[in-house]
């Protein structure tokens, strides 16, 4: 399909928006769903907490880091549309394909096929929305878009949740085609088909004419121009990489070992915690990160260049607190209740944090750059968080009960990292933002 000449409109800007905001939700059930099935994968594959979080963590993380980088090249030259429509095929299917398996290696590879096909939206998306929306429109639009982590991590929560609850007295169930299935083999079934009705919708999205070459003119950028380039502003791009890599880290193990914590220690009934989990982060980080999108493009409207990482360093100092006494917290009411603003300050730097590399980076390097910081975020926060605190569990702590603990340790010291490095990226990216201003 040939780009489009037609400059489109604001409100299919924000059709678009949609679309994208549908599709990443659904990357997000698919990604999170086994996160609340924890006790019931551990007590039918024999599982520890280590070899659980590889599930979560590696499994997806490493191939979904490593495939990131060829299909964000593939972005800055091919038809971004039918990249993101063939990855969400490939995960829903993958994702179905889980709740097949019979031991931990079937499992460890469904999940991979789902990291594999989950790889090909962001780069693409991220440089597609650049192209349909201003400069000071498009960190509330990247934040839209990316409240389809929060909207995706807690539908998961509460849909498993309510699979769960709905099957708990039905353990195994005899499907036609795939046999005698357990409950929480259904899980996969019910999250994964619906996702190919999103990857056909995505067909709907036109390919819009690539626009803010930042004097970058050729159809495709070669691997020494692409480094050549992140070097010379290694200032920005380091400071940013790390930063949200660390802000990843927190939300990843916080999604990914709180729901244990409290089934752990609070006798909470998984379909039970689910809903009110999920509710949590569906609300509180959908709200976070549309408010941090917002307050970066009003920072932005007063003259602040360097607003998106501004905003960013807000939201993550303010997390501080809450990443300590929430997996802290020995009375129930109080710990649900700082998980409300934990949730909301760890989303709330997400929506700049995508916006801040567009504005640094010409178009024809967009998918590539995006990949890159994806591929660095995941690994910290999908491929190791999890495996880090599982690890500290299992060999500092050495009690199933301590999970909390491990949070909070681990947490307590990545936000105030993050923070100070995301603070040390406002000079470098005024910087970098002028340069990109005077090439176009």
């Amino acid at each position: 399909m040939q780009e489009e000449a037609e400059e489109p409109s604001l409100r299919y800007a924000w059709y678009v928006i949609g679309v994208l905001f549908l599709a990443y939700t659904f990357s997000y059930i698919d990604r999170q769903i086994l996160a609340l099935l924890v006790k019931p994968v551990r007590a039918d594959l024999g599982l520890s907490d280590t070899q659980f979080s590889l599930l979560v963590g590696l499994a997806f993380g490493i191939f979904y880091t490593l495939m990131g980088l060829p299909l964000g090249r593939l972005a800055d030259r091919s038809n971004r549309r039918n990249i993101m429509a063939a990855g969400v095929a490939v995960w829903s299917l993958m994702t179905a394909l889980c709740g097949v398996t019979r031991n931990f290696w079937q499992l460890f590879l469904a999940r991979i096929g789902v990291g594999v096909g989950e790889a090909a939206l962001s780069p693409a998306a991220y440089s597609l929305i650049a192209d349909y929306f201003p400069a000071n429109k498009l960190g509330r639009a990247l934040a839209t878009y990316s409240t389809g982590v929060y909207a995706g991590a807690g539908l998961a929560y509460i849909v498993g949740g309510l699979v769960i609850s709905a099957l708990a007295d039905t353990p195994n169930l005899d499907l036609p085609v795939v046999g005698s299935t357990r409950s929480w083999q259904v899980v996969f079934f019910v999250v994964g088909l619906p996702g190919l009705l999103v990857a056909l919708l995505i067909f709907s999205i036109k390919e819009p004419q690539r626009k803010n070459m930042g004097g970058i003119t050729q159809t495709t950028v070669g691997i020494r121009q692409l480094i050549t380039f992140v070097v010379q502003r290694r200032g920005i791009f380091l400071a940013h990489f790390v930063g949200f890599a660390l802000l990843a880290l927190i939300f990843n193990a916080v999604a990914v070992w709180m729901p244990a914590h409290f089934m752990r220690n609070f006798d909470y009934d998984a379909g039970q915690f689910g809903i009110h989990f999920g509710t949590i982060i569906a609300v509180f980080g959908s709200a976070g990160i549309v408010c941090g999108g917002w307050f970066g493009d009003w920072l932005a409207t007063r003259g602040y260049q360097d607003a998106p990482m501004r905003a960013a360093t807000l939201g993550v100092t303010a997390i501080i607190p809450f990443v300590i006494l929430a997996p802290l917290a020995t009375n129930l009411s109080v710990a649900m209740a700082l998980l409300c603003p934990l949730i909301f300050f760890s989303s709330f730097p997400y929506g700049v944090a995508a916006a801040a590399l567009q504005l640094v980076t010409p178009n024809r390097m967009r998918g590539q750059i995006s990949a890159l910081y994806l591929f660095v975020v995941n690994l910290a926060g999908v491929a190791t968080a999890p495996t880090i605190t599982a690890l500290v569990t299992d060999y500092v702590f050495k009690d199933d009960l301590k999970v909390g603990y491990s949070l909070a340790l681990v947490t307590g010291i990545a936000a105030p990292l993050s923070a100070l490095i995301l603070w040390r990226a406002w000079k470098p990216f005024r910087e970098a933002y002028e340069k990109i201003l005077a090439a176009d």
